[in-house]
């Protein structure tokens, strides 16, 4: 399957747009992350956590569902309640991740709770024992060196990427394909900035996978652009990079679009637990496929005209195997 057959569009040509675009948006990101913040979950912040299991006495009644003990949580003035379950499904054992390091407080509140909203699964049980299994304290400096370590794994991960494509390709391929990503991750986490969605360890992990989903894709781009500077030594450098994108600009937007729609019916049927996660996988995926079209590429053109002439360019390209 191939779309977009002799593309020829104006990539290059329209790039200066782009980048208006691009900057425009990184600004705004930047301004609502400083101005608005991000909303981190209690992951990062500190939080009680409460393994509870659910099972009801009476075997009348039906092992409790997620949807059903998420509502009752929120409704009870937890609205940020993290709720996960533990083991199988059937069992009914959860983990309620609650903000604040208070233990007997929320103890206290979320043993009121479960006894006067869901009475038919705690009666009849000890509920210190049974029905409350194990409780722990998420500390906020634990939550911090999780922070900083999430965002240290992934500019470590970009330095290695930068090496990866200066070996293989050239320095500056490398330093501008870690400049889109940087675009990347910045508009989206002002996305989570402007809606003050909770930004949890799910955000994260999607975070991580989309840094390697965007550079691949920006890899394949390169690696045609130096294909076509082997081959098409007569041709100017703008031409060459604008024929490199179009050739690859079929398998570039049928890879975006078929893992966009996966990411979409995660979305959309997958549940509120993997909610946040199809969100931000969606999003980044749009967002790096643009970039990867628009932004990356032209990039390294800008810089290959203003650090060395196209000849140059051409002549430490292609003597590469």
């Amino acid at each position: 399957m191939r779309l977009f057959k002799n593309a020829k569009f104006p990539f290059v040509e329209k790039r200066y747009i782009f980048f208006t675009i691009s900057a425009i948006l990184v600004l705004a990101s930047i301004l609502g992350i400083i101005f608005k913040g991000i909303n981190w979950s209690t992951d990062f912040t500190g939080a009680v956590s409460i393994i509870i299991n659910m099972q009801p006495k009476d075997s009348k009644f039906p092992p409790l569902s997620i949807d059903n003990l998420r509502k009752v949580i929120n409704d009870a003035g937890f609205k940020e309640a993290e709720i996960q379950f533990i083991g199988d499904s059937s069992n009914a054992t959860f983990q309620i991740k609650v903000g604040g390091e208070d233990v007997n407080k929320v103890k206290e509140q979320i043993t009121e709770v479960l006894t006067t909203q869901l009475p038919e699964y705690v009666q009849g049980r000890d509920m210190q024992n049974d029905v409350i299994r194990q409780i722990d304290v998420v500390g906020a400096k634990a939550g911090m060196e999780m922070r900083n370590n999430a965002i240290i794994a992934v500019l470590i991960s970009m330095l290695f990427m930068i090496i990866y494509i200066w070996i293989r390709y050239e320095f500056t391929f490398g330093l501008m394909g870690i400049v889109a990503l940087f675009h990347d991750v910045i508009i989206l986490v002002g996305v989570f900035a402007f809606t003050q969605k909770e930004f949890t360890m799910t955000i994260l992990a999607a975070l991580l996978t989309l840094v390697g989903y965007s550079i691949n894709d920006t890899i394949v781009i390169y690696d045609r652009i130096r294909e076509d500077l082997k081959i098409h030594r007569k041709d100017s450098v703008p031409i060459i990079f604008n024929r490199a994108i179009n050739s690859t600009l079929s398998r570039t937007v049928i890879t975006g679009s078929t893992t966009l729609v996966t990411a979409l019916s995660l979305y959309f049927f997958g549940g509120p637990v993997i909610h946040d996660f199809a969100l931000a996988m969606s999003l980044g995926i749009i967002i790096g496929t643009y970039s990867s079209i628009f932004i990356a590429s032209n990039l390294v053109l800008e810089t290959f005209g203003h650090t060395r002439t196209e000849k140059q360019a051409i002549k430490h390209l292609t003597k590469k195997k």
